[in-house]
């Protein structure tokens, strides 16, 4: 055995585990894989799939056959799925002990498969260590709790929580709505503290029964993975408890979204010391090109941070959600907000990613912005002072089809994450909205059916 999977045996069987989820994470998100017992795991070392799991639409459907063979090998051979020893988790739910395992993903030949949404978070992060940097991150989960609903022709509503009633209104950071459902939270934090989740704070958010979790700052590999399982646990904690948890971007019409802001900020490898502010407390050279970066390459990037056409609707004026790119201090009607900190907490907060981003790829995009930014001396605007949302700036695609087209034609985001990525990527979403497109919705046939 190798050393870290000495480590990886060492802990499956200190926690007694019976049972092994061994899972990657598709362009969407989703987790695919498989489920072995333990003996059978530990005797193969991992797991086999057809590389063709990572090019499905959130329907489990596949793009056209063209692009299919084109990116792909004609006779659709496996990929090698390797565990990664410290992306192991516990699943409290389970009947049996089981574990959650993430695996990494090579080609025969041992090369890195490019349609893995971690081999690319894991592709910006070595950009950031040749240059001696390395990224910290600390993610912002929002997300709904709703009556279960089993029509999706039906509008969703909010829970009944401990008093019996259902939440009416906003009541944003209110603690006594957010006691709703402390049985619900209770488990969460048991649950996440066994999976060893670095949970932060519970926040009640602006909409009925919408909640925010925040994460601890820390490794951004590490986060992605822990909001990979996170997402998971909370639904299954919300099904214990008989309502259902949804990340999606915009669940209700007339409420606010639910984003996945990401702080990110960056410390010199040597020194272990921040490098987004100087000496004397102010913004370095670096974080304003770092800023700048992001401002110049979101809109490329916006499919990463907005995958689905939902997520376009959570981007309206006067909701807490961004609609530019602008950046200002201390400011929530921006895209980019730099918080008040100390000069070693200096980051910027990127607010534009929806909380159905795909956790892997938001941070790679949102980080290689930053990253070009830093390596191109890209100068930002000046800062925004007062209210941003009448801002709305033209370089922020408004459509799915506008914004996979720019990220589709920017050579710069190609040479960086990969002809193949970007390729599958687009494919995969435009493959998405033309299934969306046949879908007849409600409010047509309530206004035009009898009408026109």
């Amino acid at each position: 055995m190798n050393a870290p999977f000495d480590q990886l045996f060492t802990w499956l069987k200190d926690h007694k585990i019976t049972e092994v989820e061994c899972v990657v994470s598709d362009l969407t998100g989703i987790a695919r894989g498989k489920i072995a017992p333990t003996n059978k795991f530990l005797h193969e070392r991992g797991m086999r799939l057809p590389e063709s799991v990572l090019l499905q639409t959130v329907t489990g459907d596949f793009v056209d056959d063209d692009i299919y063979y084109d990116l792909l090998d004609p006779a659709d051979i496996d990929m090698v799925c390797k565990p990664v020893a410290d992306a192991v988790y516990v699943i409290p739910w389970a009947i049996e002990p089981t574990a959650i395992v993430i695996h990494d993903t090579f080609d025969k030949f041992g090369n890195p498969i490019e349609l893995s949404p971690r081999n690319v978070l894991k592709k910006v992060l070595q950009l950031y260590t040749d240059k001696g940097w390395k990224p910290i991150v600390a993610p912002e989960m929002e997300f709904y709790l709703t009556q279960r609903c089993e029509d999706p022709d039906l509008p969703l509503k909010a829970p009944m929580g401990r008093s019996g009633r259902a939440e009416s209104g906003r009541q944003s950071f209110s603690i006594d709505a957010a006691n709703e459902f402390d049985p619900l939270f209770e488990d969460v934090y048991d649950w996440c503290e066994l999976q060893g989740l670095d949970l932060d704070t519970l926040i009640h958010e602006d909409g009925p029964a919408q909640m925010e979790i925040n994460f601890r700052h820390g490794d951004a590999l590490d986060l992605a993975d822990q909001i990979t399982v996170f997402k998971r646990t909370m639904r299954e904690a919300a099904l214990k408890h008989n309502v259902a948890a949804t990340f999606m971007a915009k669940p209700i019409g007339d409420e606010p979204g639910s984003a996945m802001h990401i702080h990110q900020s960056v410390v010199d490898i040597a020194t272990g010391k921040p490098i987004f502010a100087d000496a004397d407390g102010t913004m370095s050279e670096l974080f304003l090109h770092h800023i700048g970066g992001l401002q110049k390459y979101i809109p490329k990037v916006l499919p990463m941070f907005a995958p689905n056409v939902n997520s376009f609707r959570r981007f309206l004026p006067d909701t807490s959600a961004p609609v530019n790119v602008e950046w200002g201090e201390e400011n929530r009607t921006v895209g980019l907000r730099v918080p008040t900190s100390s000069p070693d907490a200096m980051r910027v907060e990127n607010r534009l990613p929806g909380a159905d981003a795909n956790p892997y790829l938001a941070i790679a995009a949102s980080l290689l912005c930053g990253y070009l930014g830093m390596v191109e001396r890209i100068e930002p605007s000046a800062a925004v002072q007062g209210r941003a949302y009448e801002r709305r700036n033209l370089r922020l695609p408004i459509t799915i089809e506008d914004a996979l087209t720019q990220m589709e034609e920017c050579e710069t985001i190609e040479r960086y994450l990969g002809n193949k990525f970007v390729r599958g990527y687009v494919a995969v979403k435009r493959a998405e909205h033309e299934n969306f497109k046949r879908v007849i919705s409600s409010w047509e046939r309530e206004f035009l059916l009898l009408s026109v």
